[in-house]
């Protein structure tokens, strides 16, 4: 496991763990730990082609973190002598501060505790992560990349909200947007699989998963995306409303007498697909749409509607559109999602091949028409691999 890298994405109740080589891509190991501070914990985790799991309290994730390496010892692997490069941390926000990978000190901890207060839910339970990890595996580098990077890019005109601008100055309040990982790494493999330069290319990329993003980039860098100040707005997503009129919120304080944690509650945990039909899974919700549920049928076509909107507003952002690109667990897998988000646009030179689209694979792949002009593609995203290649540029 000489050179490989762990990865540690650090939620506030979960941690998700991958140990990468990142010069082929393969997982060696990977693992989740579940239900943090609750009665019983969960720690699965897979390696060399078995699965282990162990139940229990886990009070905390330093102790979370123990039982994961306790797990790679249970395999024969005592991570602190395997010879690793690096510890990539995923960190959701950075701010204005951060938009390339960082090594990190206790002066860059410090700042990624105090931009918690752009992303309350997850922030600090990285910097948690992070402390344990740096804990356990003091002699490595240990690198912080950040979901908002790759949206550094974005023109003055698209990350800015029209709001009095020194409250927004005062408050940082701009567009950020989130899963910049995942939309930098597979715009890029779209190059590959296309087998063109990135620096040509104009595409959208729809990460689609129980959250979910669109990004507008053109020449390997963004232009636009759907999330903004917090992964809130944008599309429709599993719990999550996406955009809605502002004015709901004074509404509902004034009207429900509902508190501004009962708004951000509701907004970002019984809204999308949930708050309209009861559940966040699209399995779920596809079982239910075939059995005639209303509600389940207007939640799909409320979230597919807010779907094409942005597709559409990106065709326009960009002037020329070379490719759209499906990932993540929806994106991915919902075959139905990518034919009626596309339907009717062949006049824009967007065609499906309903062959093409109907075939599961983990491989990335073209579901578009010989004849469409713009390539319609799947591709599986990896933000482990992602983070693992940025964190191995520390290697000491």
């Amino acid at each position: 496991m000489k050179g490989s890298v762990l990865v540690v994405n650090s939620g506030s109740s979960s941690i998700k763990y991958q140990l990468v080589d990142p010069d082929d891509g393969a997982a060696l190991a990977s693992g989740l730990v579940e239900r943090i501070g609750e009665p019983e914990g969960i720690v699965s985790h897979r390696q060399d082609g078995v699965d282990r799991e162990r139940r229990g309290p886990i009070a905390d994730h330093r102790e979370g973190l123990a039982l994961a390496f306790a797990m790679f010892a249970e395999a024969g692997v005592d991570l602190g002598s395997a010879g690793i490069a690096a510890v990539g941390h995923r960190v959701v926000h950075g701010g204005e501060v951060f938009y390339r990978p960082t090594e990190i000190t206790a002066k860059v901890l410090a700042e990624i505790s105090r931009l918690s207060a752009l992303a309350p839910l997850h922030n600090p339970a990285n910097v948690i992560g992070i402390e344990s990890a740096m804990a356990a595996l003091p002699d490595v580098p240990h690198v912080a990349v950040f979901d908002t990077a790759f949206f550094h890019t974005l023109p003055e005109s698209a990350r800015t909200y029209a709001i009095d601008i020194e409250i927004a100055r005062k408050h940082a309040v701009r567009r950020y947007g989130f899963h910049g990982t995942s939309h930098e790494y597979v715009s890029g493999r779209v190059a590959e699989v296309l087998g063109r330069d990135l620096g040509t290319l104009h595409q959208i990329v729809l990460h689609l998963g129980n959250g979910a993003s669109a990004s507008a980039i053109a020449g390997g860098k963004a232009m636009d995306t759907s999330m903004g100040l917090t992964p809130l707005e944008g599309l429709v997503m599993g719990t999550r409303s996406g955009d809605i009129d502002p004015g709901i919120v004074m509404h509902l304080r004034r009207s429900a007498g509902l508190d501004v944690d009962e708004i951000d509650d509701l907004l970002n945990r019984r809204s999308g697909l949930k708050g309209i039909s009861g559940v966040n899974d699209f399995r779920e919700l596809r079982a239910l749409i075939e059995a005639g549920d209303e509600a389940a049928s207007l939640a799909y076509r409320v979230y597919v509607h807010r779907l094409r909107k942005y597709i559409g507003a990106y065709m326009v952002t960009l002037g020329r559109l070379d490719a759209i690109t499906f990932t993540a667990g929806v994106g991915e897998n919902a075959a139905e999602v990518r034919a009626d988000a596309l339907a009717g646009l062949e006049g824009f030179g967007i065609e499906i091949d309903a062959e093409r689209n109907a075939v599961r694979s983990r491989e990335p792949r073209l579901i578009s028409t010989d004849a469409s002009t713009v390539a319609v593609l799947v591709v599986p995203t990896n933000e482990e691999l992602a983070i693992a290649r940025a964190a191995r540029e520390f290697e000491r």
